[in-house]
Order: structure tokens, then sequence, then C-alpha cells
């Protein structure tokens, strides 16, 4: 439990990033490519999707140290995931970066302003169960500690600890379901100060159905 402090604080984390280079080949060595930084001020608004019950989404993050893919779970936050498939198509978390690494926790991305406190200049709400479960692998939406259980914006963490052992108040989005190996590269990337040690880039977002 005593971890969970600094994902309430993630509007008080700073990193910068961006842009891409060379990331098929030094990735597929298990490597990170080199990486060129930017950030950038974005938002949208609110025109999240109701997504198709029928058709399974994922979406496809590809990085300077390798691609993984995220396949949705709508079932547990219905208004996040829609948010997010609609900032993916309109292509909000291109050229942006993973600015919070915590070794052992998660890595944390989704703010193209790279200071921490970014976002599309709204929320969403779902109600988190109780039994959530913050395991290696899941994908769920960061909020600061004074916002209620289930607000999202666009940051999100991925978990990189077998077991985050989080309080039920994260929307969960989905898990990892290709490429757990390049979010574990990413993971090793961070200081006990939780910043990265290299730029760590999300050169482009793409979804996928099926």
């Amino acid at each position: 439990m005593k971890r969970a402090a600094p994902l309430l604080l993630v509007l008080l984390l700073a990193a910068c990033g961006g842009g891409n280079g060379g990331k098929t080949t030094e990735a597929a060595k298990g490597s990170c490519s080199n990486a060129t930084e930017e950030t950038h001020e974005r938002t949208m608004s609110n025109e999240h999707l109701k997504l198709d019950p029928n058709k399974m989404y994922r979406i496809v993050f590809e990085t300077n140290c390798g691609t993984f893919t995220v396949t949705l779970d709508p079932k547990l936050a219905p208004n996040a995931t829609g948010s997010l498939v609609s900032l993916t198509k309109r292509g909000y978390f291109d050229d942006t970066f993973f600015h919070r690494i915590a070794l052992g926790f998660v890595i944390q991305g989704g703010d193209p302003t790279g200071s921490g406190s970014g976002g599309p200049g709204y929320a969403t709400h779902d109600k988190v169960p109780q039994n959530a479960s913050y395991v290696h692998g899941v994908v769920a939406m960061a909020k600061t500690g004074t916002d209620p259980a289930g607000t999202a914006g666009s940051q999100f963490f991925v978990v990189t600890a077998q077991d985050a052992q989080l309080q039920p108040d994260y929307a969960i989005v989905g898990k990892v379901t290709a490429g757990l190996d390049v979010v574990d590269r990413i993971g090793k990337l961070g200081n006990a100060s939780e910043q990265p040690t290299r730029a760590v880039v999300i050169s482009k977002v793409k979804v996928e159905t099926s």
C-alpha cells in the first residue's frame, strides 16, 4: 500500500520527452534507440466513444524501446476506454513519452506536456470494482489524490510490479497482451526519484479492432 502515494501525486511529477528514431533494429536487439525530446500543449473536446460490445479493441504503442499492445476491457471502465480510443484516433498520444518510471512499480505516460499535470482538458468517471487488481501488465488511468475514484484524463500507467497493491481507486482500461518484455525494459529506466534515466518516446499510437 505504501507505494500508492506517488500515483495520487501524479500532477506534481515532471519530466520531458518526445520524438523517435531507429527503433525497429535496436528494439529487436533488446535495447532502446536514441530519441529526441519534445513537449506539446494539447487539449481536446470530450468526444469519447461508446465502444461496440461485439468488437475487441487493442491499442498499439510504438516506442523507441519496442512495441507493446494493450487489449482494452470496456466492461471495467466504459467511459475511460471510450475516451482512450477517441484520443488515440485523434493523435493525442503521438510523440509523447513516459514521464515517470518507478522501478518495480509502474511506468506512466499520456501527458504531452511532460510536466505530470497535462491532460486533454476534460475527465471521465467510472465505478471501480472493489476487487480491482493492479497486477503485472495491467493498464489503468492515473489521477490526483483529490479526484474521486475512477476519474480519468489522459495519463495512464502500466504496472511492472507483480502486484502493485493499490487501493481500488484507478480505472482499469485493459492489460498488456503483447510486448510485456518491452514494458519491463522501459520499467528499468528510472531512478530513485522515479524520473526516467533516458528518453522513452511513444512515437505512434494506433487502434486496432477485430
